[in-house]
Parts: C-alpha cells; structure tokens; sequence
C-alpha cells in the first residue's frame, strides 16, 4: 500500500551532499525526508575534507565552482554551527602543492593563485619535506574541515533541529515515474519490508550508486582507500598536496594520509595491501619522518565519478527528481554551492546570470546533447 505525504520533499541519499541539502530546504520551512541506506559509507565520511580548488589544479568550469564554493563556506559552515552547537574544525590553513622543478611548478594551472616557493621557503612551510622537492606553491586561501568528526555530525544534528525527518537503513529499489514525472520511490526498509513512498519531488544524491536508481546518468564509483597517523600537535601546520598523496593535519596532530585512486575496483570492499603499500610510499615520498608516527585508522570509501569528473546538478530527465550528484573528489569543497544552487532551483528563487551558466555546464546530458537550449529550471 503507497504511502501519501505529497507536499514531502525526498533526499535520496544521506551523505554530506544529500544533508547539506536537506539542510537548506528545512530552513526554508520545506518538509524533508532523508532515505539512507548506511550514511557511514557515504564519501563525506570518509573524505579529508581538502577545500583546495587552487591546490588540486582545477580548471574552467569547475575551478569557477570551487572558487564560489569556497568563498561561501565560512558563512555556510558558522550557520550550520550556530544551528548545531558542533565546531566543524574549519581551518583556513593553507595547502602547499610541491613540485620537482620550477618549470613543473610554473606550468600547473593554477600557479598564478599561489605563492612561489623555492627549496628554502618550501622546508620552512613543511618542515622535513622529502629533498626531491625543490620547489613549490603556497595557497593561503584553501584550506580544510574537518567532515569526518564534526560537519557530518553537525549536520546531521542541525537537520534534525529543523525537523527533517530520517529513514535509516532503507535501500531505495526503484524510482517510480510516469510520462517522465518522477511519482515516487519504491523502498526496502530495515525490517526487508518493500514500501512505495509517493512523492512529488526528491534529489537523486546517492553518490557512487546513483547510476542504479537512473541507469542514464554517467555515474561510477571509483574507490579509494586511506589511513591516519597521530603526528606531534604541531608537526604539520599546512596542508601538502603531493602527486597521488596528501597529509592533511588536524588541529590535534591526527593526520590523514590519502588517498588511492582505484578506477576498475568497482564496489569491491576492505582494504588491500597494494592500496595500503601505495599509501605508505606516498608519505616516504613527502615527508619520511612521518614513517616514525603511529597509524591510527585504515578507511575506504567510493568517490562517484562522472567521465570529466564534475558533478551533475540540477534537472533530470524525470520532472520533480533533481540531481546532484557525481562530485567525485570535490564533494566537501562544493557542498555549500551545491546546497545553495540546489534551494534556489527547487523553491524557484530568483537565479543569477552566472549561476545559470553553472547549472547549464554542470547538467547530467551535456556528455551527449547540446546545451544550446539547455534548461535548467524542472518547469
């Protein structure tokens, strides 16, 4: 028997994505449900929580995004703190990005963001750094939360002081649609008992699963493993970004090494040694002294990957179902435009010239279809 609560918006998928939303909407006054099947495997559990559009190159569109992202998250992130009473461990402590030589550093597409770093400025910024690292940048503007102890948690608190209403361990089957009208969902809850959930609208975040929900979206997950060291307090005060490694520092010396990048692993679970081996040579490579630190935790998740690596915001194929999705490594960073672009669309506010231009070069089809006259309102 279908159950009817029409004026509920659905959130399908309870990560950082499908809460940052969840979050927006309810403090506009809208009704929210949050479907989940287990939020701990979402990727924002398992991500560093890099804010770092300069730092990881980003180019064209999505560097426009990040940028946007990251100069809205300090109001974003005291919002969501105010609502919850958690510090989200937000720290505006820059990222060094190091290079071998000078041209390598010169050439990166974001170098004119960033402070040129030479061998000496280089070790004072990451003391111990590894010698093969003559050079470097420095992206004072980038920085870090902390998402796996804090903002998933405060979110995750600030929505239910909202009243948005959670189902936890319940697997979204199917989709029910008619004459492309998204209707509803068909769900399996914890106690295996299928339901249908009538709905007028919902947002597809489901992150590397969304694709089994709408087979047309160019989804797939790429896994990635990674581990925390407990370093001295004040080891690390900036971010490095290396080739293939990071280390990003918590205020309290806990360090988290990542992350491997596993295209063909598909959804396959648990740890390798392989992966494992990759991570310790990462850290040998960028700082050998943090060899010495203790490991504290080994973690995997699954990034959702489309074939550019951006997201896919916006419109569906399916009136009522809106998507965002597809944020692959860059889902903490863009969180909060996400949510923001996100409320906008779906309580019809009023959108900028420039935001249109985002969700037109973001939307799900622009891999097979032109954007000529591309829509991005579900009218």
């Amino acid at each position: 028997m279908a159950e009817s609560a029409k004026e509920t918006l659905l959130i399908l998928g309870g990560g950082l994505i499908g809460l940052s939303i969840a979050y927006e909407l309810a403090e506009q006054g809208l009704k929210v449900e949050v479907l989940s099947r287990q939020r701990s495997e979402a990727a924002g559990f398992v991500a560093a929580g890099m804010l770092a559009p300069h730092a990881e190159g980003l180019t064209e569109n999505l560097l426009t995004l990040g940028q946007l992202s990251l100069s809205r998250i300090p109001t974003w992130v005291n919002k969501i703190q105010s609502h919850s009473g958690i510090n989200c461990g937000l720290r505006h402590c820059g990222i060094v990005v190091p290079f071998l030589n000078t041209s390598t550093r010169d050439s990166y597409p974001t170098a004119p963001f960033g402070q040129k770093l030479n061998r000496i400025q280089l070790e004072k910024e990451i003391p111990g750094i590894a010698p093969q690292w003559q050079c470097g940048l420095l992206f004072e503007q980038d920085g870090q939360i902390d998402n796996r102890r804090r903002l998933m948690r405060a979110l995750e608190k600030a929505c239910v002081g909202l009243g948005v209403q959670f189902q936890e361990g319940v697997e979204v089957l199917e989709l029910i649609h008619s004459s492309k009208k998204f209707q509803g969902v068909i769900i399996r809850t914890a106690q295996g008992e299928i339901k249908e959930l009538e709905r007028k609208q919902a947002v597809l975040c489901s992150g590397a699963w969304s694709n089994t929900l709408l087979q047309e979206l160019p989804i797939f997950p790429v896994k990635g493993q990674m581990l925390s060291l407990q370093g001295p307090k004040d080891a690390l005060q900036r971010v490095v970004f290396g080739p293939g490694t990071y280390l990003v520092p918590r205020e309290d010396g806990l360090i988290i090494v990542g992350a491997t990048s596993e295209q063909n692993a598909g959804f396959t679970e648990g740890l390798t040694p392989l992966g494992q081996r990759q991570l310790q040579n990462g850290i040998n490579d960028l700082l050998p002294i943090a060899n010495q630190w203790p490991p504290m935790e080994r973690w995997w998740g699954f990034r959702p990957c489309s074939p550019d690596e951006a997201p896919l915001l916006g419109i569906s194929s399916l009136k009522g179902l809106w998507l965002a999705t597809g944020h692959h490594r860059n889902g903490v960073l863009l969180a909060a435009i996400t949510a923001e672009l996100m409320k906008k669309c779906i309580l019809n506010q009023p959108i900028s010239n420039s935001e249109n231009q985002i969700l037109i070069a973001f939307q799900w089809n622009r891999f097979t279809k032109s954007k000529k006259n591309a829509k991005v309102m579900n009218e």
